[in-house]
């Protein structure tokens, strides 16, 4: 592979386009992630409390619970809290499995990773610490870990156009 100026900078461009891409997936993605680890962490949380009152104070709980209410029953008050408390937990397991499915977490420190590495090959090749073809190698070993991850088009190009998914 020549080490022409034309070519070291048609790799740089590669470089940046793919570097793009991975800053577009990161900013469609790790707020899906984010979004989903709090939904399960609030909702886990607000399940253990509305099973707290009849878990921990028993009889007694629920007979003051339904004194203060005027509750028929004290059925009628730990009935809801589980019912509740079920709900949540259904959507904290949901958005667990959701972001767990869809490996959220692996996909974004790939790309992370990989953004990095990008970063640094494109460096070394811009001040001549690496030949053409090292950065090129380098580029495909660390573009190899995020197949999931598109090109974004270089602002440049007018030709790019997305591919159809």
């Amino acid at each position: 592979m020549s080490d022409d100026p034309a070519v070291r900078a048609e790799l740089r461009a590669q470089i940046e386009t793919r570097r793009a891409g991975i800053t577009a997936f990161l900013h469609d993605v790790r707020p899906r992630r984010n979004r989903l680890t709090n939904i399960s962490i609030v909702s886990s949380a607000l399940a253990a409390v509305l099973v707290a009152g009849p878990a921990v104070g028993g009889i007694a709980f629920t007979n003051t619970v339904k004194d203060e209410l005027s509750i028929a029953t004290a059925a009628g008050v730990w009935r809801p809290l589980c019912i509740a408390a079920l709900i949540v937990s259904l959507v904290s397991v949901i958005s667990a499995n959701l972001s767990k499915s869809q490996d959220l977490a692996a996909r974004v420190t790939a790309a992370e990773v990989c953004s990095t590495e990008l970063e640094g090959v494109a460096t070394n090749l811009q001040f001549g610490h690496l030949s053409v073809e090292e950065a090129a190698e380098q580029y495909h070993q660390s573009v190899s870990k995020i197949p999931f991850v598109e090109d974004k088009p270089h602002s440049s190009d007018p030709t790019w156009e997305r591919p159809l998914s």
